[in-house]
């Protein structure tokens, strides 16, 4: 039952390889199938299931929990001229932080 591959032309070889590898994967499926089964069986004799054995449950959903409220930085510089004026020392520079500093005010003065 050998095919004459080398008088096949190259549309029948290619169409000759469809069918071999449609056959194969269904053969797969089908012993995958009579091996799942046959392992059942041999776990159930034992009393157990195969899912079981294998750890092979349906993985829980995991929540991911939500960001909480962003709190206020603390601040670190202190306006010297005005007591109400503070800065965390992230982002920009405030214009009165700059303006300290061109004035000679080291920001290590200003720190709280």
């Amino acid at each position: 039952m050998k095919p004459d591959l080398k008088s096949m032309t190259r549309k029948e070889l290619e169409k000759l390889k469809t069918n071999v590898e449609k056959a194969l994967v269904k053969l797969a499926e089908k012993e995958k199938k009579a091996a799942r089964a046959a392992a059942e069986k041999a776990a159930a004799s034992h009393g157990f299931s195969l899912a079981e054995l294998t750890g092979d449950t349906a993985p829980k959903a995991v929540r991911k929990r939500k960001a909480g409220p962003k709190t206020a930085s603390v601040p670190k510089y202190q306006n010297p001229a005005n007591a109400d004026q503070t800065w965390t020392g992230k982002g920009r520079q405030p214009d009165w932080f700059k303006a300290a500093i061109k004035s000679g005010t080291s920001p290590d003065a200003m720190e709280i």
